[in-house]
């Protein structure tokens, strides 16, 4: 039995921990870090901790296997995390003589300076989600569930729409998100590009 349901502050380490381990294209990213934390502190963590209204997580027997978590209005989120998450962890990070991989350059680089979501799918799409399962939660219907679920939240704030990048290179990943109902918008050689219309 998997239980869907709002994340809790006690639910942060696996967030962690699967935004870790599913972060190389859906694959463990564990051995490309030095540092297990740089994917969360991006991907996962700020929406747990800034937006949790807006964050699910799936339970099973065994704990939480699985997340989506995302922000209804993408241009405010980039402001919050501007003014209460970004500060502390570039603080943390600007020591030049952390042992850092070449994966861990890129996510503090991320920190450092923030790309912005692609504006004119923002414009359309102004809503936008990250989501990731363990294994053992894949092709069970767990994700759909929590689309699902998500979507209904949004159109119940009146969101126009949703949009989300997933690697170019994951191809499971990309077929996921056409089955349950995301069109493609835009590619890039990093990223492919969703959108779904609410409205």
């Amino acid at each position: 039995m998997v239980n869907l349901r709002a994340v809790r502050p006690d639910d942060l380490p696996m967030l962690y921990q699967i935004c870790l381990v599913t972060g190389a294209a859906g694959q463990d990213a564990s051995r490309l870090h030095n540092d297990p934390d740089l994917i969360g502190h991006i991907y996962a963590a700020p929406y747990a901790v800034l937006e949790p209204a807006q964050a699910l997580v799936a339970e099973d027997e065994q704990g939480v296997a699985g997340y989506l978590v995302g922000t209804f209005d993408t241009d405010r989120f980039a402001e919050q995390l501007e003014q209460h998450w970004w500060p502390a962890l570039r603080e943390r990070y600007a020591d030049p003589t952390r042992k850092l991989t070449e994966a861990d350059r890129a996510r503090v680089e991320s920190i450092m300076q923030p790309e912005r979501n692609p504006a004119d799918l923002v414009e359309t799409y102004p809503a936008h989600i990250h989501m990731n399962l363990l294994p053992r939660l894949r092709g069970k219907g767990i994700g759909r569930a929590l689309v699902q679920k998500w979507v209904v939240q949004a159109r119940g704030a009146e969101v126009r729409g949703i949009h989300l990048g997933a690697s170019a290179g994951n191809a499971g990943g990309i077929a996921f998100w056409q089955k349950v109902g995301f069109t493609p918008v835009k590619r890039t050689d990093r990223t492919a590009w969703f959108g779904m219309a609410l409205a």
